[in-house]
């Protein structure tokens, strides 16, 4: 068969599969029942959890059940759709209903988890009223993401209690889904949302691109990224739109974090474990602003989409990527499945990367409260559990597509007779021998300002970064070493500017202020690239 024809039936099939997978309008009239759900997961996973649910649902209740998918991108414009919907309900409830006039100081205000005790009363009265409501935007179910971003909607108080906890009890134990582990929290202390699944953050490479590159070995931590033979070849996200690629460029930071700590403490025992720990934190952010930069500096390009290095590294377009780990596993299994080749892996750096969760909630003023809390059990259930790691077609496990991803339960690793069936039969996120212990008072309260501090660094001056790189890298001694000490100096985004007139200024009521602060610091970058290349170069 021609080469073309066959490009152009793959086009087609890639075409088709979500009109393939999407359930059928006329099926969802018919069913007894629907839950609607908002989610950033892909149509694979939407696929299997809709089949997987219909079957558990109808064997529970005897009655039929539909979802309604609802897609409008990443978790960054579910936030952005979830606020417009739930801005548009309570006005029209507070003007409407309860005959108040509406300001900009009560939009704010009625989604302000923590209102100053000096807020008006009117304020306070609307954020009060809104708790107490069963205002609603449409949709029963959030399904997927980032803890961070279920934080941020129960802030806002969108978020309401499923009755989980009070349901099943026994699920919600060290044992089985720990309220804590590595620092991370796997479900909500109230119930407000609960971990479905696990992930962890990693490096996808493509074995073709490693051996063209004279690499003897595959990539085994963070910093084998930053090898000078990358150049060009690293595909990276903007962690400004990638909350996944933010989170694993924070795993970076609290991984030098946590080694300098130790470092210190073994180096000086006698000292006080808070002032080697503050120490730490200032050391490491330093050295993990270094790391990124040189990662950075390889970079082929900073995408809006935290899906397409995968997908590069996959065509041989980049060497290396970093992504969230189903996305790189989901690539390794289809070049798998079509080539029946292993020329992509997948590693997340031992003690690199800390297991945080994807969770799902009940959204406030849910109308279909009841299909939308037997969803939320099928999903904890150890029934939903199986499909993330189950291989296509084993008792239990998904019907077409292997999702690759690792459950958050923590009896799932506990059934030996179960390995023929997992995808990931040698994964076992609980015993991880060294593990990155996540320190939220480190960096959780600078997430943005890092991502900010990333993208000025690294994404908004990347020509000037990329032309310093490469001339150091050809540059003999002892410019390469001046060259690159100018190339890295980062006082303008030390620990403690970030943490006072960064996170001052992006947090600023006038988003002048940012403009202004981005404006200033590519500045500074730019005049540290430019004059680094030319030391390089010998021309300083």
């Amino acid at each position: 068969m021609p080469k073309r024809v066959l490009i152009l039936l793959a086009l087609i099939a890639v075409v088709a599969l979500p009109f393939g997978l999407r359930p059928k309008r006329g099926a969802q009239l018919r069913a007894d029942d629907t839950v609607v759900i908002i989610t950033p997961h892909n149509e694979a996973i939407r696929f299997e959890y809709g089949s997987g649910f219909a079957a558990w649902y109808r064997a529970r209740t005897g009655r039929t059940v539909s979802i309604d998918w609802r897609i409008v991108g990443g978790t960054s414009e579910i936030a952005r759709f979830l606020e417009g919907e739930y801005v548009a309900a309570f006005e029209n409830l507070w003007t409407g209903t309860m005959k108040r006039a509406w300001s900009a100081e009560i939009q704010a205000g009625f989604q302000n988890g923590r209102l100053p005790a000096a807020a008006p009363a009117f304020v306070k009265e609307a954020r009060a009223a809104f708790l107490n409501s069963d205002v609603g935007c449409g949709i029963d179910v959030f399904f997927g993401g980032g803890t961070y971003d279920f934080e941020k909607q129960v802030q806002a108080g969108r978020l309401v209690v499923s009755g989980m906890l009070r349901l099943h009890p026994e699920w919600f134990t060290d044992d089985v889904i720990p309220r804590r582990h590595g620092g991370e929290d796997y479900w909500q202390r109230d119930g407000l949302w609960f971990g479905t699944v696990l992930s962890s953050y990693g490096i996808l490479f493509n074995r073709d691109a490693l051996k063209r590159l004279g690499f003897g070995r595959e990539p085994a931590e963070w910093a084998d990224l930053a090898d000078p033979r990358l150049a060009g070849e690293v595909g990276l996200a903007d962690p400004t739109k990638s909350g996944s690629v933010a989170k694993a460029f924070e795993n970076m930071f609290q991984q030098q974090m946590q080694r300098r700590l130790g470092a210190l403490r073994a180096a000086e025992p006698a000292a006080g474990d808070a002032e080697l720990e503050a120490r730490a934190v200032k050391e490491g952010w330093r050295e993990g602003l270094k790391l990124v930069q040189r990662i950075g500096a390889n970079a082929r390009y900073f995408t809006d989409s935290s899906q397409k290095p995968p997908i590069d590294v996959a065509a041989g377009n980049c060497a290396a990527g970093l992504c969230i780990d189903f996305y790189g596993r989901q690539q390794q299994e289809a070049v798998r499945r079509r080539d029946r080749t292993e020329r992509l892996g997948y590693i997340s750096p031992p003690g690199g990367s800390v297991a945080s969760v994807d969770p799902i909630a009940l959204l406030r003023g849910a109308k279909n409260r009841a299909a939308a809390v037997a969803f939320i059990e099928y999903s904890l259930s150890p029934e939903g559990q199986k499909l993330w790691n189950f291989k296509p077609g084993a008792p239990g496990g998904p019907q077409r597509f292997a999702l690759r991803r690792l459950p958050v339960r923590r009896d799932f690793y506990q059934h030996p007779e179960w390995k023929p069936l997992l995808s990931d039969p040698d994964d076992s996120p609980y015993e991880q021998r060294e593990p990155l212990v996540y320190r939220e008072s480190w960096t959780g309260g600078i997430f943005r300002e890092m991502a900010f501090v990333i993208r000025v660094m690294c994404h908004d001056t990347h020509p000037e970064l990329v032309a310093a790189w490469r001339a150091i890298n050809t540059a003999p001694e002892p410019a390469k070493t001046r060259a690159l000490a100018v190339l890295q100096e980062l006082s303008a985004v030390e620990y403690e500017r970030v943490k006072d007139e960064i996170r001052r200024a992006l947090g600023s009521k006038d988003k002048v202020d940012e403009v202004r602060l981005t404006r200033k610091l590519g500045d500074v970058f730019r005049g540290n690239y430019v004059r680094a290349a030319r030391i390089a170069r010998g021309e300083d």
